[in-house]
């Protein structure tokens, strides 16, 4: 069956699919595969779809869109799963605006229900010129290989205690300061569901590099692939020529998208030339830094995030915890001085 799309997700960016495209009712139920389906019924809330450009649009009843098998863990947002099964006809769930399709479990009051999707079939993709044995597409095809060295230039690792807890804000000043100081900069998001926002929000800042995990052929991290397309990420930055790299983990340190496989992997953890943490309130400051010693060896170089949106945060982590603190929206200047300061202690590097 050939259909003609309405919405391209941005989970299957790799493929550079068309409008147009050809489907076969074997569905594959693997992470990646990439699957259309017909949205059914309407949102008011978490309504949106971003496409392979990373423009947002408003998903109708009716639409036709292709997104790709994958799960979320997402405290804010949708639990979901990857189901064993598909079959067209099938209804699945929406769960992100990246295009990640699975079976919701539990929701977030927030964001309400998920969109619900019929399956209508699994795409094929024609790799081999003037042959007609189409292929089932799978996000993975298209996807950086890695290999390469790690970066031998210092990395700038930015965590935090959970979504939403100012990580994006931190590393996109840092892309920024970086650039101002004449820098080539690497943006990298290393764990998360699929979604371009943020790495394109460094590009937006400065970034001459950004990638993140679906660009290595990840729908969604977890604990058992988050270092190694972590890995292929920065040895794909190294080979582009960058001066410096920004990594950003997405979620929290003590999530389920396997940012703790990355905190505990030594070749990752001797990458760090400074390491940033965020955090939402006063006590997941003092727990995120306590985990990360106890558990990991790491301490952090810097506290910002929410936590120090005004001078009580920031005393608390000054007088309390001995830590520096530092805002990236009311003093990204003093957060990006601290910070390359640090890295040119630390290591050689030519600004």
């Amino acid at each position: 069956m050939r259909i003609h799309l309405d919405k391209v997700a941005s989970v299957t960016r790799n493929l550079r699919l068309d409008r147009m495209v050809t489907l076969t009712e074997s569905i594959q139920a693997e992470a990646g595969a990439v699957i259309a389906g017909r949205i059914l019924g309407d949102k008011s809330v978490y309504n949106q779809l971003e496409d392979v450009f990373g423009r947002m649009s408003v998903l109708q009843k009716g639409d036709l869109i292709v997104g790709a098998l994958g799960h979320r863990n997402a405290l804010h947002g949708y639990e979901g799963v990857l189901p064993t099964r598909v079959e067209v006809g099938q209804k699945l769930n929406v769960l992100n605006l990246g295009g990640v399709l699975g079976t919701c479990v539990s929701h977030n009051p927030d964001v309400g229900p998920p969109f619900e999707i019929e399956v209508l079939g699994q795409v094929l993709v024609y790799p081999e010129f003037q042959k007609r044995q189409g292929h089932p597409a799978k996000i993975q095809q298209g996807a950086l290989k890695g290999g390469g060295a790690l970066p031998t230039c210092p990395v700038v690792y930015v965590a935090g205690t959970c979504m939403n807890s100012g990580k994006t804000a931190a590393a996109c000043a840092l892309v920024r300061h970086f650039r101002a100081a004449g820098l080539r900069v690497g943006g990298l998001k290393l764990t998360g569901i699929s979604l371009m926002k943020d790495i394109l929000g460094m590009r937006d800042y400065g970034a001459d590099v950004a990638l993140d995990f679906t660009d290595a052929g990840v729908v969604a991290t977890n604990a058992d692939n988050s270092s190694a397309a972590a890995k292929v990420l920065f040895s794909e930055a190294a080979s582009r020529g960058v001066d410096i790299i920004v990594a950003e983990t997405g979620d929290g340190i003590m999530g389920e998208y396997g940012v703790q496989a990355i905190l505990a992997d030594p070749e990752l953890r001797a990458l760090s030339a400074a390491f940033v943490l965020c955090a939402n309130d006063p006590v997941g400051v003092a727990g995120g830094v306590r985990f990360l010693s106890e558990s990991f060896g790491i301490k952090a170089d810097l506290i910002a995030g929410p936590a120090t949106d005004n001078r009580v945060g920031v005393r608390f982590v000054e007088q309390e915890l001995g830590l520096p603190a530092k805002n990236a929206r009311s003093d990204a200047q003093g957060l990006g001085d601290f910070v390359l300061e640090l890295v040119e202690s630390r290591k050689a590097i030519k600004v």
